[in-house]
């Protein structure tokens, strides 16, 4: 079994679609472990996005990360980390597979409903970001 790291964004907070997403994720046979409903302030996106400092899309991912709550969960499964990045699709919705929960759910590239690990040693560092206790 593996460890993976989701994040439910605002966008789809805010369109009430959270039961319909974790929905799925239990339907693939993910582990919730734990869930925070929260919202970031720029400090804690900050942080957590720090890998994309560099890049274009940095400060508009903050400023969309921090408008309003969102839903981390910690999830394990066996190869979590690859089967919930086929299940949630590309980062654009318009070339994600149809039934992803991106083709289903995310408004745009920028609006893309959820957040999840790319690899095993981020999903550790992202696990311990938000659940201390679980790294």
């Amino acid at each position: 079994m593996s460890k993976t790291l989701a994040i439910i964004k605002p966008d789809a907070v805010e369109a009430r679609k959270i039961g319909l997403i974790v929905n799925r994720l239990e339907e693939e046979g993910f582990r919730l472990l734990a869930a925070k409903h929260t919202q970031l302030d720029d400090s804690e996106a900050g942080e957590f996005y720090a890998v994309h400092l560099e890049r274009p899309f940095y400060e508009p991912l903050k400023k969309f990360m921090t408008s309003g709550p969102v839903l981390v969960l910690a999830l394990e499964r066996e190869d979590a980390v690859a089967h919930l990045r086929r299940v949630i699709g590309a980062t654009d919705p318009a070339e994600a597979e149809p039934g992803t929960i991106r083709a289903l759910y995310a408004e745009s590239k920028e609006r893309n409903a959820i957040h999840a690990s790319d690899s095993d040693e981020t999903a550790k560092q992202e696990i311990a970001f938000f659940f201390p206790a679980l790294a």
